[in-house]
């Protein structure tokens, strides 16, 4: 997998060919990684799964003592935005499979990443520690603000990560706080 996200990162999702991988991993036959995978997009597939299921994992870490929907909220960012700095390579490999297409979109999985979102926005707001606002909306705007960080280290590839997440964190919690004095 390493190899293959090394590879993907390097060259390109659409010249990472099992020889490129097989090379970078030091492996004598191409048929090595071919007895695991039927092909490219079974490799791909993998290497998505692992990516993905990376980040969710160290997020949900990261988020699962907080006690209230604001520190969660800001856990979400702040976990999302040190990830993504230090798996630049991972990133770029997923960045270049989602331009090339290799990338096979599934609406059940983006859905559960909105809903876990969501669902903090939503406690908040029966808690009364945000204001009303519409939970799928900010919810979809939280994660592509934060998911639009590997494109934009691909321009700014010496971006304070620091200051981007703590902008994050400030605009989003001017989004959702309850004015004093505001009736919830």
């Amino acid at each position: 997998m390493r190899a293959a996200i090394e590879t993907i990162a390097e060259v390109g999702f659409g010249r990472a060919s099992f020889a490129r991988i097989t090379e970078r991993a030091g492996l004598s036959s191409t048929r090595l990684i071919s007895y695991h995978f039927a092909g490219k997009d079974e490799l791909i597939e993998e290497v998505v799964r692992e990516v993905t299921s990376g980040i969710g994992g160290f997020v949900s870490e990261r988020m699962k003592d907080q006690s209230s929907a604001a520190e969660a909220l800001r856990a979400y960012i702040l976990a999302t935005v040190e990830f993504v700095g230090g798996h630049r390579t991972q990133m770029k490999a997923l960045l270049s499979i989602f331009l090339s297409g290799g990338l096979h979109y599934d609406s059940s999985a983006d859905e559960l990443v909105t809903s876990v979102i969501e669902r903090i926005l939503t406690e908040g707001q029966s808690v009364g520690e945000f204001r009303d606002f519409d939970p799928l909306v900010m919810a979809v705007t939280i994660r592509r603000a934060v998911e639009g960080l590997p494109f934009l280290l691909e321009s700014h590839p010496d971006l304070d990560l620091r200051s981007y997440a703590q902008e994050l964190v400030t605009m989003f919690e001017l989004a959702t706080r309850r004015e004093r004095g505001e009736i919830g």
